[in-house]
């Protein structure tokens, strides 16, 4: 997950805006949930449509602030929760008719930029990346975890080549010196082989932190199942990713529901499997040239969708298996 908003931090600019509600259409009425609330930039958009509902979810505490605001201004058509999105089923929703299901999987440039949260190398002082409702900081995983575990951590959630050398770097630095947001950088400065023009030495090791704190693999494998129970039948799926690690599992959840045989379990086992999910192009929609000019962060966005084609709430799905070795590398905070 990356920055998804321009440096004026007053501007909230929800990337892929007018092509996430062209495939939404929201002017026709209905509930939306917007899974990754942050600053309101979806939510607010669709709210300007009469005989819309939004209910949204943040696990970041400080988008309470931000809803409080939208609350007042849309008091019988908001609902905010402070809950992670891949717990949404248990959001009380049997009176619910949800049209949509949306997630921008990137960070606002006011969380990257907060010092408490830690989310940037930029960022002086202790290791953080809590985004809210953590069981431990990114402080606690680089001075506890071995130097293996480092190691797969940064390749595997980051894709840094030089996943081994600065593993073991950390490992050797943090027995004499305690380990900052200053001190990661110079390690993994140093144990680079080459350095990227392009882009900061550090920016892999910590996206790959990132995703591992706020454990973004299995929220968003869950999040995705659970959207897929919750929205109606003619409901849209939509999701914004930021990096090829999310786009991949998005890519493989929506396509294996779309053009492989699958089938809901309480359907007759009888009856010949079906595809759950109408995908209508197989390609990512990507930021236009002006918006990406306008705002440069947005440049690795993907936006992909689906509608719901069958009524049903439970289905079958390999997902989690297809995913499984990333998801025991999340395991490896039931050491922390």
């Amino acid at each position: 997950m990356i920055a998804t908003i321009i440096p004026d931090m007053k501007n909230h600019y929800p990337v892929l805006l007018s092509e996430l509600i062209s495939i939404i259409t929201p002017q026709y009425g209905g509930t939306f949930i917007d899974c990754t609330f942050g600053q309101g930039g979806y939510t607010k958009k669709i709210l300007d449509f009469e005989n819309t509902k939004v209910i949204a979810l943040d696990r970041d505490i400080d988008s309470i602030k931000r809803a409080v605001e939208i609350q007042k201004k849309y008091e019988n058509r908001f609902l905010f929760k402070n809950i992670k999105f891949s717990q949404l089923d248990n959001l009380k929703l049997k009176n619910e008719n949800i049209t949509g299901v949306i997630f921008d999987l990137g960070y606002s440039y006011t969380q990257i930029k907060d010092p408490k949260k830690g989310l940037s190398f930029e960022t002086i002082g202790e290791l953080n990346m809590k985004m809210g409702l953590n069981e431990f900081s990114a402080k606690e995983a680089i001075n506890k975890l071995d130097e293996k575990e480092l190691a797969k951590i940064f390749k595997y959630f980051g894709e840094e080549k030089d996943s081994n050398r600065i593993a073991h770097n950390i490992v050797e630095d943090r027995v004499t010196r305690k380990i900052t947001t200053e001190e990661l950088v110079r390690i993994i400065e140093s144990s680079k082989r080459k350095k990227n023009q392009k882009t900061h030495s550090a920016t892999k090791v910590f996206q790959a932190l990132r995703i591992f704190v706020n454990k973004e693999i299995s929220e968003l494998i869950y999040g995705l199942i659970n959207a897929a129970k919750v929205v109606r039948k003619d409901g849209v799926i939509a999701v914004v990713t930021f990096h090829s690690l999310e786009d991949k599992i998005v890519k493989y959840f929506f396509k294996s529901l779309s053009e492989n045989k699958s089938v809901s379990r309480y359907m007759p086992k009888t009856e010949e499997k079906i595809n759950l999910f109408k995908s209508i192009s197989k390609k990512p929609t990507v930021p236009s040239e002006k918006e990406i000019k306008e705002n440069p962060p947005s440049r690795s966005a993907k936006l992909r969708y689906v509608i719901k084609k069958e009524d049903f709430y439970d289905f079958e799905t390999d997902i989690l298996e297809k995913f499984d070795h990333l998801i025991k590398i999340e395991n490896f905070s039931k050491r922390l």
